[in-house]
């Protein structure tokens, strides 16, 4: 190890994150003042990278799970010759910068995940690790390996007090993931005071007994952490957490202390921590000489190293033509088989989560890089997967069911990280009204835009007998409201299978499926409802000549209007399946070809009313604004008012 480098790099991350954060005149100092030992040492000792290659499938990862101490990750990055310029580092914080206040990926050149949310990063990071460890049983031959890295995290107390990071801990223990390796920087410090405040956890013991190795040592003997490394790559059948005893914003007139957490040192303070640590106090953006130098000769190095990975790849598909082949279509998302999609007929009757789980099995014999499981609701998700793999787990990496327990949280995370990983697309499944405990994930894929397939089952009122705990009234509206998410409730069976075409279409953002627990009817469509379903909506049933209402449906309230319709005396009556409300929201020429001209126009879904008042006068709005109530589905229907002849009494008005 090139120790004079390593430390000169350190106090490098130290002199560019002051000085930035004091630039911008906001920004935490405190995590890259007192980690910068970590980073040098990851990037300049430990990693297997190529600051040239960002996307070399084989790299090591490292996610920053404490993103708020995202200039320590920004300074090492542009050290290392990543494509983070002094500029980028100048402009820390300001619109349009490759260096925002938390990480981002896509954003900026070498950042793996976008972290902030804290202990979001090390859920990421175990979903990485299940990724390598899927490709590599799958790819690596007896001759050859071409899948063999592994994933680094840093968190701090604030991500270990985050119930996510427990579950994915959890989860990761169980699966025995070797090639996840964790530091902890303990410096005992969050932005109200001390952790003793309210953090008495024994790390040590919560770790091992979650099934990992825990090592300890200090976050300023450079030496000792890359012996901690090797110590936990030597574990093949734990991850591992290395606790690194550190000092918040070390250096700093006001280190170890939570005022130097998250708050510029001032231009007094960075003064007198440049003097403390030996860096000229009248250079701004300083770069200790041998910090360049030593990456200089590091990139070399690195760019060999992948020189001689492609190598083996490269004798690798020349021995193993098909299976070259089907890597391939791992990486650009291909179809691997062919498989006919299940095919119903008007008057079949079956629940869409049912449907959904043939439409799944469909997919995964397309498309043999599709993996994923259920929060523990494989049965009711119907997402169990024929003539595949197997479960995934330490004795066979190849399955592709993934038993993600009671874990909703972190199995969004674990798929945001799969995804993020590449090679490999991921799906999870829960109860609809479950998608409340995975929320924050799905904000953080859809900002990252991660193409995500959600499952969300047991869509409404019509759950039961589980009564309001389990039945959703305002799930449907809190999802539409995200941004870059898109949420599907298709209204039968063949609306289902487009629901999961159109998922795994996908590339660039999350999809919500929402599926029915009641059987549904299939429904006649027109010749060409599948191309209208993708903008949105389309005309289900029609009149002669301009209708006089519309009815705008979702779901199971799609065959409950064509139901109503057949009620109604008098009057024309068009139904329109919303199969995407998104879309149609966004589209008036598509909203005027629904509506039809028509004077009159309800919606029916059953669920809140929010988002839709802008299609219909409020006593036209058939929704639901108040929980459910316990008992069976027809009767909480029958006592809510909410059936087809209710709905048909409205349409007769």
């Amino acid at each position: 190890m090139d120790t004079k480098g390593i430390e000169a790099t350190a106090l490098s991350i130290r002199s560019l994150s002051m000085d930035a954060i004091q630039k911008a005149k906001s920004g935490h100092p405190g995590l890259p003042l007192g980690a910068a030992e970590v980073a040098a040492v990851l990037y300049g000792e430990v990693m297997k990278h190529n600051p040239a290659d960002s996307s070399w499938v084989d790299r090591d990862r490292f996610v920053l799970s404490a993103g708020h101490g995202s200039m320590l990750l920004y300074s090492i990055l542009h050290i290392a010759g990543y494509k983070v310029s002094m500029d980028d580092i100048k402009t820390f914080r300001q619109v349009g910068s490759k260096c925002p206040g938390h990480p981002e990926v896509r954003v900026t050149d070498g950042v793996e995940s976008t972290s902030g949310p804290l202990g979001q990063g090390i859920a990421v990071s175990v979903g990485m690790a299940v990724a390598e460890s899927m490709l590599a049983a799958r790819f690596n031959t007896a001759r050859r390996t071409i899948v063999d890295h592994y994933t680094y995290s840093l968190v701090g107390e604030g991500c270990l007090e985050e119930g996510v990071s427990s579950e994915a801990s959890s989860l990761a223990g169980t699966l025995k993931l070797g090639k996840l390796i964790v530091f902890y920087d303990e410096n005992k410090i969050s932005i109200d005071g001390s952790t003793d405040i309210t953090f008495g956890d024994d790390v040590q013991k919560r770790y091992e007994s979650y099934g990992w190795q825990v090592l300890r040592g200090s976050m300023y003997n450079v030496g000792e952490i890359a012996d901690l490394v090797r110590a936990a790559k030597a574990e093949k059948n734990k991850p591992s957490l290395i606790i690194l005893k550190s000092v918040i914003g070390k250096g700093a007139p006001n280190e170890g202390t939570a005022g130097v957490h998250g708050a510029p040192l001032g231009e007094d303070g960075v003064k007198a921590a440049k003097r403390t640590l030996g860096l000229p106090e009248d250079k701004d953006f300083y770069v200790v000489p041998e910090a360049y130098s030593f990456f200089e000769m590091r990139r070399k190095e690195l760019a060999e190293a992948q020189a001689e990975w492609q190598k083996e790849f490269d004798a690798w598909k020349e021995e193993n033509p098909e299976l070259a082949k089907l890597w391939a279509s791992y990486w650009s998302a291909g179809q691997t088989a062919e498989a006919a999609a299940p095919s119903y007929k008007p008057g079949d009757k079956l629940a869409t989560r049912a449907a959904s789980g043939k439409s799944l099995n469909c997919m995964a014999d397309r498309f043999q890089w599709l993996v994923g499981g259920s929060a523990d609701l494989r049965d009711p998700n119907k997402t169990a997967v024929k003539n595949d793999d197997g479960i995934f787990s330490p004795e066979n990496r190849k399955g592709r069911t993934i038993e993600y327990g009671i874990r909703e949280f972190a199995m969004s995370q674990v798929m945001s990280g799969i995804n993020l990983h590449g090679g490999l697309r991921a799906f999870g499944a829960t109860f609809l009204v479950f998608s409340d405990y995975l929320r924050g994930s799905l904000r953080v894929a859809a900002l990252s835009k991660i193409p995500n397939i959600y499952v969300f089952t047991h869509d409404s009122i019509y759950v039961g007998e589980d009564g309001p705990t389990h039945q959703p009234i305002e799930t449907l509206a809190s999802l539409r409201v995200i941004p870059n998410v898109q949420v599907l409730r298709p209204g039968d069976a063949e609306e289902s299978q487009l629901a999961w075409e159109v998922a795994l279409e996908s590339k660039d953002h999350p999809v919500c499926m929402a599926f029915t627990r009641q059987d549904l009817v299939v429904y006649e469509k027109p010749a060409d409802w599948q191309k209208n379903a993708r903008r949105g909506a389309y005309v289900v049933l029609d009149t002669d000549g301009t209708p006089d209402i519309t009815v705008l449906a979702t779901g199971s309230e799609v065959g409950m209007a064509i139901e109503a319709a057949g009620l109604v005396s008098g009057k024309k009556v068009r139904v329109v399946s919303v199969f995407d409300k998104t879309l149609l929201d966004n589209d008036e020429a598509l909203q005027a070809e629904v509506i039809g001209g028509a004077k009159r126009v309800v919606v029916a879904e059953a669920g809140s009313r929010m988002g839709w008042e802008g299609y219909a006068r409020k006593a036209d709005l058939f929704t639901l604004n108040d929980f459910g109530e316990s008992g069976p589905a027809s009767k909480v229907a029958e006592h809510l008012g909410f059936t087809a002849a209710k709905l048909a009494e409205l349409l007769n008005k």
